[in-house]
């Protein structure tokens, strides 16, 4: 397969010397939002040159390595030799896969938020276990979660919950996990322990965060409400109303946040979370045929599954759209998603590379 986004260093290099020489203009600073954006994408095409280089000239030193060892033999140093390849190899693979991180906000952060759907107190279970297994594929990859918000279930696992993680990339590799998410087991909340297949709906949308996008938001726009955490108890339980609600009325979206103690903290979380959710509403309506963000709206429920996890009566985790699919249904709720994640950035860039 052709892939559309093929790095050329000689390329970047010459886009670097544009921006390098347009950031010396003496009024590149007077429109500051398009000064940060430029020097921001500065900073990335940096970054990748200096990446690729670096990776070229190890792979270079090993082939003269290899030549040397194929001249005079040495076990010990082509055991080194082999291992460091493999090594460089294995890099030169990961940066492959980010190369097809080149959409508009791929770099950035991401916001999560995962809802239960149809399958009453095993949805919501369910969404404990989503929330677990995407925190615990961020752990394993360097990312910082932050939970914003959780509502917790009647009797277990959770309502609904948006956390961040953070990190540069997060939003890329994350966003093809948007969708409805199905799991089929057998009910540990039936008593006659029957099988039971529950709904959750997920949502990834780029942290934008203090970025340099103007996103207008008047504060007679904006009804705040505040509460009092729904937290665990005991010491935990928050005294006082720092919980907060917001609603933009132009557009209807609400957002809450309940996780600092502080209300200020808490007001400063939600506007975060309330400015990325608009920026998402503004980009579906300009490109709603491409959904670029999230993908059409669809309700977590059957036959609108994107992925279905199923542990009885036998172990499978297939995706619908690439086909991609384990028979480690445990590695995958530990968050071992790499190879889904993976499989829809392939398809992606095989969609992109047809347009």
């Amino acid at each position: 397969m052709k892939w559309r986004c093929i790095f050329d260093l000689a390329d970047k290099k010459h886009q670097i010397a544009i921006l390098e020489e347009e950031s010396l203009a003496p009024d590149f600073y007077s429109d500051r939002v398009h000064a940060q954006r430029q020097m921001q994408l500065l900073s990335r095409l940096r970054d990748d040159v200096t990446t690729w280089e670096t990776l070229q000239q190890r792979l270079a030193e090993l082939a003269e390595l290899a030549e040397m060892v194929a001249e005079t033999p040495d076990a010990d140093l082509e055991a080194e030799i082999a291992s460091a390849q493999e090594q460089a190899e294995a890099e030169v693979e990961r940066q492959r896969f980010k190369l097809l991180l080149n959409g508009e906000h791929d770099e950035k952060s991401a916001l999560v938020s995962i809802h239960a759907g149809n399958g009453g107190t095993d949805a919501q279970d369910w969404v404990q276990m989503l929330q677990r297994a995407y925190m615990r594929w961020a752990d394993a990859h360097g990312y910082k979660v932050e939970i914003l918000d959780e509502m917790p279930g009647e009797e277990a696992g959770i309502k609904s919950t948006t956390f961040s993680v953070s990190g540069p990339y997060a939003y890329g590799y994350l966003r093809g996990e948007a969708g409805a998410h199905r799991l089929i087991r057998l009910s540990p909340f039936d008593a006659a322990h029957r099988r039971q297949t529950s709904f959750a709906k997920v949502e990834v949308m780029p942290d934008i965060g203090d970025d340099p996008i103007e996103i207008v938001i008047r504060p007679e726009d904006i009804e705040v409400d505040t509460f009092r955490s729904t937290g665990k108890g005991g010491q935990h339980l928050n005294k006082t109303d720092s919980a907060v609600r917001m609603r933009h009325k132009p557009t209807g979206i609400v957002v809450t946040c309940q996780n600092e103690r502080s209300q200020i903290q808490n007001r400063e979380l939600a506007l975060r979370v309330l400015k990325s959710r608009i920026y998402e509403l503004q980009l579906e309506e300009r490109e709603r045929e491409q959904a670029r963000l999230k993908g059409a709206h669809v309700a977590a429920d059957f036959g609108s599954q994107i992925r279905t996890v199923t542990v009885h009566p036998y172990t499978l985790v297939k995706d619908h759209r690439t086909g991609a699919e384990t028979g480690d249904t445990t590695g995958y709720l530990n968050g071992d998603l790499d190879h889904f994640i993976q499989a829809n950035l392939t398809a992606r860039a095989g969609d992109l590379a047809r347009v």
